[in-house]
């Protein structure tokens, strides 16, 4: 998912037919973090583009699947593991690209000073229940161009092949188009086709905070929680598909809300049947809900346990998208609204669910992960 994708989770692993997938220092720009002097010689990319069969078989074991490989990185306070990405990294996400038929080229990013200092200060102000978690699991995040998305995050094996830290990339160019309310309307504007009658408005930031480092702290918080759920069960990993998921009884934040439908091999909702509308929620390309339909499939989220309506499109962006609206509203006390308007009337407002009932069980396994209580 990227910004034309709203995070893109690292799809290397996954064959063909999931390709829809989970995808500060200013010195530090200066250099590589994980790597040593041979890091900086520029890489050759070893597939053209369109040979899919080469990309996969050269992602395999690639050097920024290997813990080892950000040893060096994740020495480093959290706050300071941001960096351009380096050229190893750039290689590897060149490679996902053609793997997934996207024919976005990354590179390195060179963003300014004022762009640098909003992306550590959107890291540095994350709580530090959130940050205690990330020191032993957090590579690093690296900014890049021409992603083809907002973000990337993607797992970092160890020595035994179990699945040990992550990293986020993000897209510098795309970040700096928007502040936080503007990408967020847009964002949730994405599922619905254009409609004269009603339009939709997000609210994340309050006026005075209303600026571009705040968009990125919200969507590092999605990012970040995918990178913590690494090794957890919250849900199967976003790297397998749902017919090699033996039994879904270890994933306890999964069991609030989905099952597996193993005929046709996909990931279901336990309120489907109440909730027409879910199956065509389609965030970023090709709006299949109707925009008369904002108001019914709001109401018929208040309905389910669902934190948000991006919730509802898999089991990993439920859980990214309840932990970053936890952190967000509960513990930083940040605002969430949707709004509808029909015409030039408000016909509906959809909030926070934390002190509902319908979000109490999640809301007690993010607590408990976190180690507190609000």
């Amino acid at each position: 998912m990227r910004e034309s994708f709203y995070g893109r989770h690292g799809c290397n692993l996954l064959p063909d037919a999931v390709v829809v997938c989970l995808r500060l220092i200013v010195a530090l720009f200066a250099v590589v973090l994980p790597g040593t002097a041979a890091a900086q010689k520029q890489p050759g990319f070893p597939c053209a583009q369109g040979d899919k069969d080469c990309a996969i078989k050269a992602q395999q074991g690639h050097a920024v699947t290997r813990l080892g490989y950000w040893e060096r990185a994740m020495g480093r306070p959290v706050e300071q593991r941001i960096a351009a990405a380096p050229p190893e990294l750039v290689e590897f996400l060149n490679l996902d690209n053609i793997a997934n038929e996207i024919p976005d080229r990354p590179r390195a990013a060179k963003p300014d000073a004022a762009f640098l200092r909003d992306v550590q200060r959107a890291l540095a102000e994350i709580p530090r229940e959130v940050k205690r978690l990330l020191a032993s699991r957090l590579a690093g995040i690296y900014l890049v161009e021409n992603l083809g998305g907002t973000g990337f995050t993607d797992v970092v094996f160890d020595g035994n092949s179990n699945a040990a830290a992550g990293y986020v990339v993000l897209d510098a160019s795309t970040l700096n188009k928007r502040a936080a309310n503007a990408w967020a309307t847009w964002k949730e504007n994405t599922p619905f086709k254009a409609d004269s009658g009603f339009r939709l408005m997000a609210e994340i930031e309050t006026r005075g905070h209303n600026n571009r480092k705040n968009a990125i702290q919200y969507i590092l918080l999605h990012e970040l929680a995918h990178v913590l759920s690494i090794g957890e069960n919250f849900h199967p990993p976003w790297n397998s598909e749902p017919k090699d998921v033996q039994s879904t009884d270890k994933y306890p934040f999964f069991l609030l809300s989905w099952t597996i439908d193993r005929t046709d091999n996909r990931y279901v909702t336990l309120f489907d049947a109440a909730f027409p509308q879910r199956k065509d929620v389609v965030y970023y390309f090709g709006a299949k809900l109707a925009g008369e339909q904002m108001v019914a499939t709001y109401d018929n989220l208040e309905r389910t346990n669902f934190v948000t309506l991006y919730s509802v499109t898999r089991p990993g962006d439920d859980f990214a998208e309840a932990f970053a609206s936890y952190v967000h509203t509960v513990l930083m006390k940040k605002p969430f609204a949707i709004r509808i308007y029909g015409g030039r009337k408000p016909v509906k407002v959809y909030g926070a669910c934390w002190t509902e009932p319908r979000c109490a069980e999640k809301r007690k396994l993010i607590e408990s992960f976190l180690n507190v209580s609000r």
